[in-house]
């Protein structure tokens, strides 16, 4: 077994004994597996890291092993400089995922142990597969413990998000599923993604082939106008659901446009970018100013969420380096700081029961040491130079720049209202005099809360100070699948 396979089976062992253990089980026990499951989840991908050689675009710690003869299925795996960042990603954020619920979460503690693990072992399976059928088994195995975690301990409509997170990502995902049948049969009967992407598809069959997956990946990200099940997602799960749903699984639907419709479907993404650049910027600008009228915290972080996402697609659809990797870092730098402001969302309404805005105020006075990491994690989120949340954004724009002035002029307006929403939410939560009892009853984060609450903070800091060893890994891989891309893929 390589180390990917270690990466994808080792929280979903873990997982699956926790379940075992069943509900009776002490609840120490099972924070404590769950713990020492999330730390050698997040280690065997350390060297995934260490022993990455930048300087080829070929596919690194492949595996390949007959799944199902009869139709040529395999289980083969492997990682390049796009996907290699998002495994230790998944791994950190299930790792801090698993220290926020220590004592938050204490009905059905295994079963929710359980699902956060397994769920992270899928996710990595996503990133990692190089197989279709593979990709598409992980990828729709991702809903089933999301759905669980949003159901079973969420809020007061919590059974209605659940349904309406799993519909629409489900209706969007069986398109895809005819695209993969397709081209299975197209290429003689392999699954083999990367034989795909050297397949010569007629432009009609490119054109619905990319919409195919258009409609899986849109909603996965999600992008304007299939946005509406993220914000009720968010508001009705628990804080550990909404930290890796912001954090890792938005990015699915992001790396499945890098992975599919840009390589398989060159000619017709060239065509459709006008299209998927209008939509991008829906989502910047629209979006950002949605955001600034929520009154529920959770509701603003998800749809600041939309609008940095829009920042990805914008990226990858103007099709020059700059653009895509400061897409592929926007997504990197957007699972630490989206999981961060959930987080401290988490933390206040632990202790005080609300969302809403108005019911905090002069928060700092109360819980300084808490309010320092909000206020970091809140520049983050509007892009101060410094912070991870500047960097990919910053990429972008200087691509686009490079593209179309005026669509980076558009794009940068969403540094405007970002920071405007951002500042709106910190000056009526944090700044002021006390506002009220529950306010003025606050103690500041315990010891376990800061731990974790520092780790994600040298992440955003470190990102956001030297980001050289996440672009050097990305430089040859993106070069690479852009010369791809460039080049026309229609039958001669």
């Amino acid at each position: 077994m390589g180390l990917l396979s270690l990466a994808i089976w080792l929280p979903i062992a873990f997982g699956l004994l926790l379940l075992a253990v069943g509900r009776d089980a002490h609840a120490g026990v099972v924070r404590a597996i769950a713990l020492v499951g999330a730390v050698a989840s997040f280690l065997v991908t350390i060297p995934l890291v260490t022993g990455f050689d930048s300087t080829t675009a070929a596919m690194q710690f492949t595996e390949a092993l007959p799944w199902i003869d009869r139709f040529n299925l395999h289980y083969r795996l492997g990682v390049d400089g796009l996907a290699l960042w998002f495994v230790p990603l998944t791994a950190f954020i299930t790792l801090i995922v698993v220290i926020s619920a220590w004592q938050v979460i204490t009905e059905r503690v295994p079963q929710y142990m359980g699902a956060i693990l397994i769920l992270s072992g899928l996710m990595v399976g996503v990133f990692c597969a190089l197989d279709g059928m593979l990709f598409y088994v992980f990828f729709e195995a991702t809903l089933i413990p999301m759905y669980i975690i949003i159901g079973v301990w969420g809020g007061p409509r919590r059974v209605y998000a659940a349904f309406k997170f799993f519909l629409y990502t489900l209706l969007g995902s069986l398109l895809m599923l005819v695209a993969l049948i397709y081209l299975y049969y197209k290429s003689g009967g392999s699954f083999d993604i990367q034989a795909w992407q050297k397949l010569p598809l007629p432009m009609p069959a490119q054109v619905l082939l990319f919409f195919a997956f258009f409609a899986a990946f849109s909603v996965k990200v999600p992008m304007w106008p299939v946005h509406t099940w993220l914000p009720d997602a968010h508001v009705e799960a628990p804080t550990g659901g909404s930290v890796v749903l912001a954090a890792i699984m938005l990015k699915l639907g992001a790396y499945g446009f890098l992975r599919f419709s840009l390589p398989i479907a060159p000619d017709a993404a060239r065509a459709y970018a006008p299209f998927m650049i209008t939509l991008s910027l829906i989502a910047v600008i629209y979006i950002g100013l949605v955001a600034l009228v929520q009154r529920d915290m959770k509701k603003l972080v998800a749809y600041s969420s939309v609008a940095h996402m829009g920042f990805v697609t914008l990226g990858f659809f103007i099709f020059n380096p700059l653009g895509v990797s400061g897409a592929i870092v926007q997504m990197i730098s957007h699972g630490f700081v989206s999981g961060a402001m959930f987080l401290c969302i988490g933390v206040l309404y632990d202790r005080v029961h609300s969302r809403e805005i108005a019911a905090y105020g002069g928060v700092v006075n109360t819980m300084p040491v808490f309010a320092t990491f909000a206020v970091l994690f809140s520049m983050a989120n509007c892009g101060l130079p410094g912070t991870a949340g500047f960097v990919g954004e910053w990429m972008v724009i200087l691509g686009a720049v490079k593209f179309n002035y005026w669509i980076a002029f558009l794009a940068a307006t969403a540094l405007i209202s970002g920071a405007a929403y951002t500042l709106w939410l910190v000056k009526r939560v944090y700044f002021g005099a006390i506002a009220n009892d529950h306010v003025r009853k606050l103690t500041d984060i315990n010891g376990r809360e800061f731990f974790m609450l520092l780790l994600l903070a040298i992440a955003v800091l470190a990102m956001g100070l030297y980001p050289k060893p996440i672009t050097d890994t990305l430089n040859v891989s993106v070069s690479h699948l852009l010369a791809h891309v460039a080049v026309s893929k229609l039958p001669s």
